[in-house]
């Protein structure tokens, strides 16, 4: 492994250049796929809205259509965040609200059920999250909490056994589902493709959901760490407020960023730390780019390494019993 320090400047990119590549790679794949535009899910966050400047971009924007599909759990400010981006960049949209559906299938008395596995004191009405314990101060396995929160607001915080655990990301999968659901409803009736969001280390770390947000027919910024998707968004012109809104998982009713839910730390240090991990550099020699301890760092990329063997699940096609089937 390489013992030369990490550079912070590693994950410098070239916009224009990028940006060009992408489009190029977005036309030619729906030239193959005989599609004849994208669908996007909007979510106000910063990669779905890169994701659609740079469709609209490579195919111009009356061949770009975006999908706002909040649920009752959604921050008061998604989908006007998300609205702007449509209107900013000029393409067609629709509204499509999943909560009825989601009620519809039991997402929410499923979630609930399973939340009171761990609190049994939650009632509805109640707001919830899901919450990783911080693996820098963990040196063991780890452990996944429940906090909820009352009315008067009052919080209780109680360790989610693997039921309950198991149970609330079960039931709270139907989003993305759905979602995605109704993305492939509106690509097949404008015979269009569907553009996936994930940037690099979501795409590597397997943050999403399997037949959900996962599925997409082109996925223009999995290979970007997220430190660049906010390089693109600034030269693309996204507008300044989601460019500002920290990176949330916009899931739960209670407000969570992405390194309280799923990831080790804030997206800038874990892109080095990624970064590092792909490249044989040392942790002695990632510690100072990311303000740590080699031993923290340490502890970082084996968590990278633990979540990578989850994604392989995530990220394999249906199985055949026989390969040349």
């Amino acid at each position: 492994m390489s013992q030369n320090p990490l550079s912070r400047d590693v994950l410098r990119i070239d916009c224009e250049r990028e940006i060009q590549v992408i489009a190029e790679r977005i036309r030619g794949l729906l030239r193959s796929f005989r599609k004849r535009g994208l669908v996007v899910a909007l979510s106000g966050g910063v990669d779905s809205s890169v994701t659609a400047a740079l469709c609209v971009h490579a195919c111009g924007r009356e061949r770009v259509f975006g999908l706002h599909m909040p649920d009752r759990d959604s921050a008061p400010d998604t989908l006007e965040l998300s609205q702007s981006v449509s209107a900013h960049y000029g393409f067609d949209s629709a509204v499509e609200p999943i909560t009825t559906v989601l009620e519809s299938v039991g997402c929410y008395a499923r979630q609930e059920a399973a939340i009171r596995e761990a609190i049994p004191e939650f009632r509805p009405g109640w707001k919830s999250k899901l919450v990783l314990e911080n693996i820098l101060e963990n040196r063991g396995y780890n452990y996944f909490h429940i906090v909820v929160e009352a009315p008067d607001g009052t919080r209780i915080t109680g360790r989610a056994s693997l039921k309950a655990y198991l149970g609330l990301v079960a039931a709270t999968n139907f989003k993305q589902r759905v979602r995605k659901m109704l993305e492939y409803y509106h690509a097949d009736r404008l015979n269009y493709a569907v553009a996936g969001t994930p940037n690099r280390l979501e795409y590597d770390q397997g943050f999403f959901v399997k037949l959900g947000d996962g599925a997409a027919d082109i996925k223009p910024v999995a290979h970007l760490y997220k430190s660049q998707v906010y390089k693109l968004a600034e030269y693309l012109d996204v507008p300044e407020a989601i460019r500002r809104r920290p990176p949330t998982t916009d899931t739960y009713s209670l407000s969570q960023s992405q390194d309280e839910f799923y990831f080790s730390l804030p997206y800038e240090k874990m892109d080095l730390c990624l970064y590092a991990r792909n490249n044989g550099i040392t942790p002695a020699a990632t510690a100072p780019a990311v303000g740590l301890s080699p031993e923290a760092v340490a502890r970082v990329f084996a968590d990278i390494d633990a979540k990578r063997r989850v994604a392989q699940y995530l990220h394999a096609g249906p199985a055949l019993v026989e390969a040349d089937a």
